[in-house]
């Protein structure tokens, strides 16, 4: 449905062709679905098959499954069906195909995200590393301006710390995947000064004082409100010239969910941009999907898994 707020772009969301090619040419991941049977995840997987980034590893009720594939006119027979009953069983038999070497990524399908990701966290399933599992986007520009990444607006409520260094360090690797030689790195606040009365603002410097020392081919700085982590303009205003991230930020570290979601959604519907979204630190790449997620999101997803399997396997 159109909308009539002003606000709100009427731009239909696309795939990158720049990402969907670098994908296409890495080997194709095998990717387990959790709860497959419904046509959003199955339409997604159909697609992404189409475009030769996935080969599906569908888990899930079998006839749910084959019914949404013969609603597509897909034949399926030739993909692994793993059977398992309800969205528990289903999101383990995902995480256990990826713990044990049969699957590539685990996908989300027709299940609650806390069931999906409880499957994805549990010991038996063997994806834990040791490392924090991070949430990140990559927004692309509708009209192929610079893309931005933010971390994390999905899974973790109030990072600390500790895990917001975990998210730098999968946003500097992930960049360097797609190709940014250098990653600019902002921690975001609500000012650019430290003020003990603005918490984000001690810990956003804390952090990137850590990053410089810890955290090689990279920029960072911190903190930094969003006109300036985004702006050219207000960065010139402000006499931030001389800092290398400000106003060119390919990368945003958010102090909590509330922030990053909202960043996130309003940088998608205000401009139509693209986000692609992934989960890190586990075993293999996650792909945490929405049901609000549109097809090119869905897509630009499934290439970040592909990328970020083949490099993690040349690793």
């Amino acid at each position: 449905m159109t909308s009539n707020n002003p606000f709100l772009s009427q731009r239909e969301a696309v795939c990158p062709d720049w990402l969907l090619d670098m994908a296409q040419k890495a080997a194709t991941p095998r990717v387990a679905i959790a709860r497959a049977g419904a046509p959003l995840p199955m339409e997604a997987a159909r697609d992404a098959t189409d475009a030769n980034i996935m080969e599906p590893v569908f888990t899930g009720e079998r006839a749910m499954i084959e019914a949404e594939a013969e609603k597509l006119g897909w034949d399926i027979s030739q993909f692994q069906l793993i059977e398992a009953e309800g969205e528990q069983d289903s999101g383990m038999a995902a995480a256990m195909a990826c713990g044990e070497g049969r699957a590539d990524v685990m996908m989300k399908g027709q299940l609650h995200s806390d069931t999906f990701m409880r499957a994805a966290l549990a010991r038996d399933a063997g994806l834990r590393t040791g490392n924090r599992l991070v949430h990140i986007f990559h927004i692309s520009h509708p009209d192929g301006g610079r893309s931005v990444t933010i971390s994390d607006a999905a899974v973790n409520v109030d990072p600390n710390i500790d895990t917001r260094k975990d998210a730098t360090k999968e946003v500097v690797k992930l960049l360097k995947m797609l190709g940014t030689e250098r990653p600019k790195v902002a921690f975001m606040s609500a000012t650019e000064s430290v003020l003990p009365a603005v918490p984000s603002s001690v810990e956003a410097d804390e952090l990137a004082t850590w990053a410089k020392v810890e955290i090689s081919g990279a920029d960072f700085s911190g903190p930094l409100a969003l006109d300036l982590i985004l702006s050219p303009a207000a960065v010139a205003t402000k006499g931030l010239s001389n800092d290398p991230v400000a106003g060119q930020a390919d990368a945003i570290i958010v102090p909590d969910i509330v922030s990053g979601n909202s960043l996130f959604k309003s940088l998608v519907y205000l401009t139509g941009g693209c986000a692609a979204g992934i989960v890190m630190g586990a075993k293999v790449p996650v792909l945490l999907t929405s049901r609000a997620d549109p097809p090119a999101a869905r897509m630009a997803s499934a290439c970040l898994a592909a990328l970020v399997t083949a490099a993690n396997k040349n690793s």
